[in-house]
């Protein structure tokens, strides 16, 4: 299977998933989305505004606006930069809702909330084919800790994407999370402090999810 016919089958999916159940799928992976970023304890977070079959995640992302530092996606030619999230949102491009652009320039954040439409064995991203969060993320200082979001599980076991395609640590379905991170905490320092992508794979108990296989 190819990345093409696989993101295919994934559409297929997701047009066809139950409309009667979309606001149960909603509820739990804003449940779990926010569970995650407390337990994370972050500053800057980059979500997204959903269009749609995305997950519709507007909860947790105004939820966050009281205690964090939160962006958006502004799209730049081929690409996007993020800029603060602020009202009013502006109707874009592909129907997607943009803020007013910053002409402040933001490379720095602690965690990255992306939707996928599907993702491979190594958690990388399967995307509607534009490539910009591929082309997004190098202009980063560091690479933040990603969390991929899903409103209909689909997944491959296998390896079918680009080495450039962006890769995930978490992964978020209405069914639960699952993870490419090793689940042992290693000690970091003297301090005994831990890695914070282990840390949550010692906190989340990581299943697979085989309703999403292909």
């Amino acid at each position: 299977m190819t990345k093409s016919d696989f993101r295919g089958e994934c559409l297929k999916r997701l047009k066809s998933s139950n409309p009667n159940t979309k606001t149960w799928r909603n509820a739990k992976v804003n449940q779990t989305l926010q569970h995650i970023l407390q337990t994370l304890d972050v500053k800057r977070i980059l979500f997204y505004w959903p269009m749609g079959f995305e997950a519709d995640i507007r909860k947790t992302v105004l939820s966050s606006r009281t205690k964090k530092k939160v962006f958006l996606p502004f799209m730049d030619g081929v690409s996007f930069k993020m800029v603060p999230f602020r009202y009013p949102l502006e109707r874009k491009a592909f129907g997607i809702y943009e803020p007013r652009n910053s002409y402040r320039k933001y490379n720095l954040i602690d965690v990255a909330i992306v939707p996928v439409v599907g993702v491979d064995g190594s958690l990388r991203r399967v995307g509607f084919g534009k490539g910009m969060y591929d082309r997004f993320f190098p202009t980063l200082k560091t690479k933040p800790f990603t969390i991929f979001i899903q409103s209909c599980a689909c997944r491959t076991t296998y390896d079918i994407c680009d080495d450039y395609d962006v890769q995930g640590d978490l992964l978020i379905t209405p069914y639960g999370v699952q993870s490419m991170r090793k689940t042992n905490v290693e000690r970091t320092t003297r301090r005994k402090r831990h890695r914070r992508c282990e840390r949550v794979g010692r906190i989340f108990n990581f299943k697979k999810d085989y309703r999403s296989s292909f």
